[in-house]
C-alpha cells in the first residue's frame, strides 16, 4: 500500500509500506476513503516534537470495513466508518467514565500500527474505536463534516465542555486554527449566547462568524486582553476555549476569563508554564486535556448528519495524495486552515 511517511523535519514523502493483516481477534482492516493533516502534525513537521524517522504517520480517517478478526461482532464487513484519533475498547473503567482518550488498552495511530494517512489501516480494539456511519457510503458533501469528527470537531467540543459552557455563556476562544474554529461551532450548539472568537485572519475570522461568532478580536497581546474586556464591561467571559498550546494562547485564556470561570485547555501544550498566581487569586479552574473523541462522537455525528452542524467548513485546502508534503507545507505557512485528500 502507499502511505505517508515522516522522514525529518519538513520532509515528508509518500512510500510503499506492506499491507496490514489482522494481528489480534478484536481487531479490523479498513480501506481509507479520506484523509487530512492535522495541525499537531506540525509539531514534529516542524521539529518542535520528537519523532523517529522512517515510520508513518496521521491520525484521522475515514473508510470502509474490509476485514474483521474472529472476536469482532459490532461491525461488518462493508461498513463506512469514522476512526477516532485514538483506538480505545470502550469496556476498560477509564473508556466507561467517558475519559476513552486514557484507554487502558488505547493508543495512538502510527505508535504501533499503521498510520492515518495511508490507504490501508489495522484497527485495534475495533468494537470499540470505529463508529460506523448509517446508510453505508455517504454522499460526497458530507465527507468532511464526518472526517472532522475524528478529531478537530470533538475536541473543540471537549473545549467547551472543559470549559463549563452553557446556554447564556459568554465564551471566548483563544485560537483560529481547525480546533479552534469548531470549538466556535460547539460553544454555538451547547447555547452561548455570546462567542469572542480571537483571530487575525480574515478568512477564518469569516468561518468563526458562520459557526456562531458574534465579536472578532484580531489584535493581540495586551491589545487584546484590553478588547475583551471592554466588550465584557471589565468582567471577563464565562468560559474560555484554550485552543493552541503556547504560553502565550495560555496566558492570554486566564488573563481574560472572569473570576471563578473556567478555562478548558486542549492544545497540545508546548513550553507552557501554568499561571498558578492568576488561577489562584481570580478562582479560575482548568479542564480539558486530551480529548475523548470516541465519547462525544455518536452525539456530533447525529447533528452532522441531521444537518445542524457543518464543521466540514474547516477545510479549505484538498490534495492528491501523492502530494501530502504540499498539505503540509500549506498548512504550516498558514496558507490552509485543514488540508483534506480523497483516496478513493
Amino acid at each position: 500500500m502507499r502511505a505517508a511517511v515522516y522522514n525529518a523535519p519538513f520532509d515528508i514523502s509518500v512510500e510503499s509500506r506492506p499491507d496490514p493483516v489482522i494481528q489480534n481477534p478484536r481487531e479490523a482492516i479498513v480501506r481509507v476513503t479520506s484523509t487530512c493533516v492535522c495541525g499537531s502534525d506540525l509539531w514534529y513537521y516542524r521539529g518542535e516534537s520528537k519523532r523517529k524517522g522512517g515510520g508513518p504517520i496521521g491520525h484521522e480517517f475515514l473508510g470502509v470495513v474490509e476485514e474483521l478478526g474472529s472476536e469482532v461482532t459490532g461491525l461488518k464487513v462493508g461498513d463506512f466508518v469514522i476512526a477516532p484519533f485514538m483506538w480505545s475498547d470502550g469496556t476498560c473503567p477509564h473508556c466507561l467514565h467517558g475519559v476513552t482518550s486514557s484507554c487502558v488498552h488505547g493508543g495512538f495511530w502510527a505508535i504501533g500500527t499503521d498510520g492515518g494517512q495511508g490507504e490501508y489501516v489495522r484497527v485495534p480494539e475495533a468494537d470499540g474505536t470505529l463508529v460506523v456511519v448509517p446508510g453505508g457510503v455517504p454522499d460526497a458533501a458530507l465527507l468532511p463534516s464526518l472526517l472532522t469528527l475524528s478529531d478537530v470537531m470533538g475536541t473543540g467540543h471537549h473545549a467547551a465542555v472543559s470549559a463549563g459552557v452553557v446556554a447564556g455563556s459568554t465564551v471566548a476562544v483563544v485560537g483560529d486554527g481547525a480546533v479552534g474554529l469548531c470549538g466556535v461551532l460547539a460553544a454555538r450548539r451547547l447555547g452561548a449566547g455570546r462567542i469572542i472568537a480571537l483571530s487575525r485572519n480574515p478568512q477564518r475570522q469569516a468561518i468563526a462568524t458562520a459557526f456562531g461568532a458574534t465579536d472578532i478580536v484580531s489584535s493581540r497581546g495586551d491589545d487584546a486582553l484590553a478588547e475583551v474586556r471592554d466588550l465584557t464591561d471589565g468582567i471577563g467571559v464565562d468560559a474560555t476555549l484554550e485552543c493552541v498550546g503556547t504560553a502565550q494562547a495560555f496566558t492570554t485564556a486566564f488573563a481574560i476569563a472572569r473570576p471563578g470561570s473556567r478555562v478548558g485547555f486542549v492544545g497540545v501544550p508546548h513550553g507552557v508554564e501554568f499561571p498558578l498566581q492568576a488561577a489562584f487569586s481570580n478562582n479560575v479552574g482548568l479542564g480539558g486535556g486530551l480529548a475523548p473523541v470516541r465519547t462525544y462522537l455518536p452525539a456530533l455525528l447525529d447533528d452532522v448528519l441531521n444537518g445542524s452542524i457543518n464543521p466540514g467548513l474547516v477545510f479549505d485546502y484538498e490534495f492528491d495524495f501523492e502530494n501530502i508534503a504540499d498539505a503540509y507545507a500549506a498548512m504550516d505557512s498558514r496558507r490552509a486552515i485543514k488540508a483534506i485528500a480523497h483516496l478513493a
